[in-house]
């Protein structure tokens, strides 16, 4: 049997499945003619039936229905965050505003793509865009919040080259996973060039916006709301509580030294466009702003020139006046991997190996048709980082065949694996002694189940 060899805590999905139900109109049949009613009660908060048949709702849209009961698993699951909910305010965990609304941003670009537009996505959710990315914020505020009350838990897990191997050797066979087929790419990206017109008009909105605000004729606030391009702006602008490691240098060096709460900052220049920045809260260390993104649009023509200078590139390559390597290091925008000889490292792992459907699509589409050892020609790609288009250029270096994962070849991921393990029993561990600590009711008709963990019923 083929295993999903994505390593992950078990409960995380499960909290962001109950969270993303929050976005989902009520639709199933209640099992009782009743309209609402308390199912469970954990500590000073109650979870309704209406709560329970949202999630139900939401898993069979999306095809994704629970190997049980559902109203047995369903309550437990929002049982269950309501404990790391209840634990993250005890931990002061606050999530990152910019941060939240990155992923809203995200999530958001997700529906629109695959539903086809926005008018899709707000027919499917039966709402209004704006609504849906409200609720959304509140989703991605409990999945970051839930996240960081595991990590907590879990930072001190460490693994031996032993216990892996011993961990590895003692699973059964329909157990160990299938490894699809892997590549591992160096990349060279080069950024169009903006024209100076386009960069002077950005700075010149910019500047306008904060003479009026310092004059007092119009709140930062609205203005971020307006023009922003920053996933901030509905929040005007607004990134809460964070500390300088947080932010870009460049950012971070003007955030802090401001004083004046009435006062905008100049413009800050970073790699993901042009800001102003206005200070709302110094709190220790850590400092809450408001800011404004713009970015210089670039043109069809400088799109062109970029790509054209790439392809300059693959022709020396392929002459071997130089490596791709050197190429890199001293061609390459992407700072993410300049200085690693080109080669991409997936983020989700840390390692350099990416299944096809973890590559950037515009990167896929093209290692999909080339053997090892082989350069792409140049063509564009979306940035999702700064959200611009840059012109790239890939040298598929290995593809792995898809094979039964074994300890020689896949020690990296026998490791995640081992890990993984070891996480989620501590979660368990956890989640268990806080139901001993916490007061559980379970309402008669809810309680003949077989939970997950033990203690919910006395």
């Amino acid at each position: 049997m083929r295993k999903n060899i994505r390593i992950k805590i078990a409960i995380i999905p499960a909290v962001l499945a109950i969270c993303a139900a929050a976005i989902f109109q009520a639709s199933a049949k209640p099992k009782k003619n009743v309209i609402d009613e308390v199912a469970w009660i954990v500590g000073d908060e109650a979870i309704f039936r209406s709560d329970v048949e949202e999630q139900y709702t939401q898993m069979r849209q999306d095809g994704s229905l629970p190997a049980g009961d559902p109203y047995c698993l369903i309550p437990e699951q929002l049982a269950v965050e309501k404990l790391f909910l209840h634990q993250a305010k005890i931990d002061t965990i606050t999530p990152p505003e910019g941060q939240v609304q990155s992923m809203v941003d995200r999530r958001l670009n997700f529906f629109i793509a695959n539903l086809g537009s926005k008018e899709k996505v707000e027919e499917y959710f039966h709402k209004p865009l704006p609504l849906l990315r409200d609720q959304l914020v509140e989703v991605m505020r409990n999945a970051y919040t839930i996240e960081q009350v595991q990590n907590n838990l879990t930072k001190d897990v460490k693994s031996t080259p032993r216990d892996i191997r011993r961990y590895f050797e003692s699973l059964p066979a329909d157990s160990i996973p299938y490894v699809p087929t892997q590549v591992e790419v160096q990349v060279i990206t080069a950024n169009p060039v903006i024209p100076r017109q386009e960069i002077e008009d950005v700075k010149a909105k910019l500047r306008d916006i904060a003479d009026r605000v310092n004059r007092g004729e119009a709140e930062f606030s609205t203005m971020a709301i307006m023009y922003s391009e920053d996933g901030s702006a509905m929040q005007g602008g607004e990134l809460g509580f964070h500390g300088k490691a947080d932010f870009v240098p460049e950012f971070s060096n003007v955030a802090f030294n401001l004083s004046d709460p009435k006062k905008v900052s100049r413009i800050v220049e970073t790699e993901y466009g042009y800001h102003i920045i206005q200070l709302i809260e110094k709190r220790g260390e850590q400092v809450n702003v408001r800011h404004i993104l713009m970015r210089p649009k670039v043109g069809t023509q400088e799109l062109k020139d970029a790509v054209s200078r790439l392809d300059s590139v693959v022709a020396d390559l392929n002459k071997g006046t130089f490596t791709f390597e050197e190429a890199a290091r001293f061609i390459s925008q992407d700072k993410d991997s300049k200085n690693n000889k080109g080669i991409m490292v997936n983020q989700n792992t840390g390692s350099s190996r990416f299944d096809m459907q973890d590559l950037p699509p515009e990167i896929a589409s093209h290692v999909e048709k080339m053997q090892p050892g082989e350069i792409s020609e140049a063509f564009i790609m979306k940035d999702e980082r700064k959200n611009q288009d840059v012109a790239v250029i890939v040298k598929l270096t290995n593809r792995i065949p898809g094979h039964t994962a074994t300890l020689a070849d896949d020690f990296n991921l026998a490791k995640q694996m081992y890990e993984a393990n070891l996480k989620d029993e501590m979660i368990r561990q956890w989640v268990e002694k806080k139901i001993k600590e916490t007061y559980v009711k379970i309402e008669d008709g809810w309680d003949g189940c077989e939970f997950k963990y033990n203690g919910w019923i006395k």
